[in-house]
């Protein structure tokens, strides 16, 4: 990721991608693989998180609901990867629940979570949330913050989006966002994570 982070370029791309789905719609097949393209390297990221090596089946079983429910959607770009996320969470929960496997609590005590310092180091905590070491640990987060952070961070949807796909209050998913991205800040060694999610230099191990 560069110093933006993904939101960021995830939402510079939501007028490509509505204009895309639009066409798409219409039965523009060129049009549905650009709003492929744009959306499928955040989905799959989100479903690492949650399925780890499964995420290609899970993605593809999504693609194949996406693809047939396409001209129900009623929205824009940014909706669409809101919609895109819901239905790639429901199918990663059915896998689950098929497995039998449920993404793994995190050892690490409540205190751990208030980090000393006074900067914000949100966005080089997610910078290498794009690796598989990085994925690897927000699938250790309880999972409430595991789908906030992959949610927010991976997909790239605003908190209230992110709330529709989890049926929450946006409160509740910006605490639990704000929560685990504060272990990951522990545990990816950077200085602390804050409300404001502005960007300062800090020490990585």
């Amino acid at each position: 990721m560069g110093q933006g982070g993904e939101p960021r370029r995830a939402q510079a791309h939501d007028g490509e991608l509505g204009a895309a789905v639009a066409r798409a719609q219409e039965g523009d097949e060129t049009a549905f693989a650009v709003a492929y393209r744009l959306v499928q390297p955040g989905l799959l990221g989100y479903l690492r998180g949650l399925v780890g090596e499964d995420a290609e089946d899970v993605a593809s079983d999504a693609w194949l609901e996406i693809a047939r429910d396409l001209r129900r959607f009623r929205g824009d770009g940014a909706g669409f990867r809101g919609w895109t996320a819901t239905i790639a969470r429901h199918r990663a929960l059915d896998h689950l629940r098929r497995q039998k496997v449920r993404p793994r609590s995190a050892a690490l005590e409540q205190d751990m979570l208030d980090l000393p310092g006074p900067y914000s180091t949100h966005d080089q905590a997610l910078e290498s949330l794009s690796t598989e070491y990085a994925l690897e640990l927000v699938r250790g987060l309880p999972r409430d913050q595991a789908e906030a952070v992959l949610l927010r961070v991976v997909v790239g949807l605003d908190g209230p989006a992110a709330a529709r796909v989890l049926g929450k209050r946006p409160g509740a998913v910006r605490t639990a966002a704000y929560r685990g991205l504060k272990r990951l800040a522990h545990q990816l060694g950077v200085e602390s994570v804050t409300d404001d999610g502005s960007r300062t230099l800090g020490e990585s191990t």
